[in-house]
């Protein structure tokens, strides 16, 4: 019996445990000696025993068993399909889920740097999507989710070429900007007029708007909490209160810009950054295109209220203990995604369960399009009836 049954699942965000070597095969090998090791100092107090313990299952060939009863509890490196493709198209039938969005975890970290070079950045670029490409190539049931930096706008677009042609079948991008540029900025049109033509979705992720709050926030002379992980992705409460403020900003002015506008296929997915912030979200755009018309010509160029633009184009993963419930009363059910996080333990050991104590009142329809309906909207593609 899987973990999930009765209707059609599709899970918006999971993720491969990488293992020491896990990029270095695919990068040219010009660019293997400029990748940084694996850093795995936010991993958790055991991090490195976990990854080493990893690299000899893998070494070995090892397989984990597939009691089904473990298949929630073990997390990282631990769980099955953590880091084995084979592995991982099993853990997806015992999970229940008909398709499953794929994001590495600490890859980027080893190419991504304020002072690196272009060649790195983009090099590195290269090696995950050709990595993500491969782990999820034997099972169409898993979506490679693509990494692509803004930075230089040619070099972008040639990413989104490559990656598109690999066979990932989303593009991440950092909600933070470039130095020296908007997303917004005009040269970056081509970029998004290939993820629109082809239907490949633009992803924006949690880790991807860089340090959430100030250090000093954290120095209050006291010592200093372990995050909910024990170490993890350092995300601790005050995190929790800033991780909306990148994506926020990215789609604000995405929509206020009129890339939205320009773009009207150009399809977003805001993943595991939460969706409380959503509902405020929606009404200080439409404020701020009544406070600021008059001033600022490009908003004068807008047809639609900004938050029209949002509700068409862009769709969120609420955390599980966020009332997905009283998101959807709130603003509709047009706007909201199913999502496990596995194998992170921040998605829980029952996300299922965690959402549906949220859904007691909440009508079918509503039920089926944030379980499958709005991902097969994200991605063009049609829900077949649960077996």
């Amino acid at each position: 019996m899987p973990y999930a049954e009765g209707r059609v699942f599709f899970d918006a965000d999971s993720h491969i445990m990488e293992t020491s070597n896990w990029l270095t095969p695919y990068a040219d090998p010009e660019i293997r000696e400029q990748l940084k090791p694996m850093h795995l100092a936010d991993a958790g107090e055991f991090g490195e025993e976990l990854m080493k313990m990893a690299d000899e299952r893998k070494a070995s060939g090892g397989m984990l068993d597939d009691e089904a009863d473990k298949l929630m509890a073990r997390k990282g490196w631990v769980a099955l399909g953590a880091f084995d493709s084979t592995e991982r198209s099993h853990a997806l039938d015992l999970l229940g889920f008909e398709r499953q969005l794929v994001f590495s975890t600490f890859a980027t970290q080893q190419f991504i740097s304020r002072d690196g070079s272009e060649e790195l950045l983009y090099g590195g670029t290269r090696a995950h999507n050709r990595a993500m490409a491969d782990f999820c190539s034997d099972d169409p049931r898993l979506i490679a989710v693509g990494f692509v930096p803004l930075d230089n706008p040619d070099l972008a677009l040639q990413a989104v070429n490559e990656a598109i042609e690999l066979g990932c079948g989303a593009v991440m991008v950092p909600s933070s900007p470039p130095r020296t540029h908007s997303p917004t900025h005009v040269d970056l049109d081509p970029v998004w007029a290939r993820l629109a033509e082809t239907s490949t979705p633009l992803i924006l992720h949690v880790g991807g708007g860089g340090r959430l709050i100030k250090p000093s926030f954290m120095e209050n002379g006291r010592p200093k909490p372990v995050d909910m992980l024990g170490g993890g992705e350092s995300f601790r409460s005050k995190d929790f209160m800033a991780i909306h403020n990148p994506p926020e900003l990215f789609l604000s002015v995405m929509a206020l810009d009129g890339v939205f506008e320009r773009f009207p296929d150009l399809r977003v997915g805001c993943i595991e950054q939460g969706a409380m912030w959503v509902v405020p979200l929606l009404r200080r755009l439409d404020i701020a295109v009544e406070m600021f018309r008059r001033t600022e010509p490009v908003l004068q160029e807008l047809p639609m209220a900004p938050s029209e633009y949002i509700r068409r184009q862009v769709r969120f993963t609420p955390f599980p203990h966020e009332d997905i419930g009283w998101l959807i009363d709130e603003v509709g059910p047009e706007l909201f995604l199913f999502s496990s996080d596995y194998p992170h333990p921040e998605g829980t050991r029952d996300p299922l369960g965690r959402f549906e104590k949220f859904l007691t009142n909440t009508d079918e329809a509503a039920k089926q399009r944030f379980y499958s309906g709005n991902f097969a909207d994200l991605f063009d593609i049609e829900v077949t009836a649960a077996a």
